[in-house]
């Protein structure tokens, strides 16, 4: 049995406790009990602990992933909100989107200024007819419905990247999160995953409450010093985030027009509807990805995790070191996905 002597927070509100090894590699297929939540990366701990909020008082799953996302969205060190790195002009966009059981989705693009972009994403599900809405029209939106604009500046660590960034003015990503890995034994509390230096800029998040409902968000600043306006898939349902509710929900990390191209979460939902498991189908969308370019797929990172309704957990990625977090009422930890490389 794993070493779980460490509490995390006592205002984590009665999180199990957290395994003393991040990384265990990912475990065979097994049904989780519900409610559950699932998040990308180590700093999916954190968001997590906000979704069991309310998922332990038997929220809904909406709600808990919308939770997830603003506390991602106010995390400093997790690259996701304004305090991210900026595009090649010195500005932070942001896109997040969101899914409930019903196929009420929403979502928001090339956002600047507004602090909570998964939370205008839901207020566009829940009072439009649209879907998706981009840069000054989401910002007026947003606007108009009560949110506010922030100052538009650049944290220090963010200017200070930047500044160093335009030396040379290249893009090329690193594969994965360049975090400090605790040594084995060593516990791990939501202050010690924020010692590294994360260059992933996306939080994906899925859930199933004590009813058995879906429901998933996703949220970024996208990929740091891109050009000025790109969008990846982070907002756009189908590739970033899927959510169905007879069969599953499904969410990415990584390089987004790569996920774009295959309609990465719709995939694995699909594949999941014929029968597949959820680790098998995000497996059969990275091989997918990959066998488009394989030489150039050694250069990036993509990552899927997915649920099953049975409370099954599944989660592929391209390179080895893609880690996931998963909470319960018994688990509190992180996983290494499997990986194509």
């Amino acid at each position: 049995m794993p070493n779980r002597r460490e509490f995390i927070r006592s205002s984590l509100l009665g999180l199990p406790l957290l395994a003393s090894d991040p990384r265990p590699v990912q475990p065979a297929s097994e049904a989780y009990s519900k409610p559950l939540v699932v998040s990308t990366w180590d700093s999916g701990i954190r968001a997590n602990a906000a979704a069991w909020k309310v998922l332990a008082r038997n929220g809904r799953a909406l709600d808990a992933v919308e939770q997830a996302a603003q506390s991602a969205e106010d995390e400093v060190s997790c690259c996701v909100g304004l305090q991210a790195n900026p595009d090649r002009d010195g500005k932070v966009t942001l896109d997040a989107s969101i899914m409930d059981e019903h196929s009420n989705c929403g979502g928001v693009a090339f956002v600047q200024r507004i602090k909570h972009p998964i939370s205008v994403a839901r207020k566009l599900m829940e009072t439009s007819p649209h879907v998706l809405l981009v840069g000054d029209g989401a910002e007026q939106f947003a606007v108009e419905n009560g949110f506010t604009r922030e100052r538009d500046k650049l944290s220090d660590t963010a200017r200070q990247a930047w500044i160093e960034w335009l030396k040379k003015s290249r893009y090329r990503p690193v594969v994965n999160i360049e975090n400090q890995k605790p040594r084995r034994n060593t516990p791990v509390t939501p202050k010690s995953l924020s010692n590294g230096k994360p260059n992933h800029d996306t939080m994906g998040t899925i859930a199933l409450d004590r009813d058995g409902n879906l429901s998933g968000a996703c949220t970024t600043s996208g990929m740091a010093f891109k050009v000025h306006g790109r969008v990846g898939d982070s907002p756009v349902i189908g590739a970033g985030l899927f959510v169905d509710n007879e069969v599953g929900a499904a969410t990415s990390s990584g390089v987004g027009e790569e996920v774009i191209r295959i309609c990465g979460s719709h995939l694995i939902i699909e594949l999941m509807r014929m029968g597949q498991s959820p680790e098998r189908a995000c497996g059969e969308a990275i091989r997918r990805i990959v066998k488009r370019d394989p030489e150039n797929a050694r250069s990036f990172q993509v990552g899927f995790i997915a649920i099953a309704k049975s409370g099954e957990i599944g989660a592929f990625s391209i390179q080895k070191e893609f880690t996931y977090s998963v909470t319960n009422a018994s688990t509190n930890r992180v996983f290494e996905s499997k990986s194509f490389f």
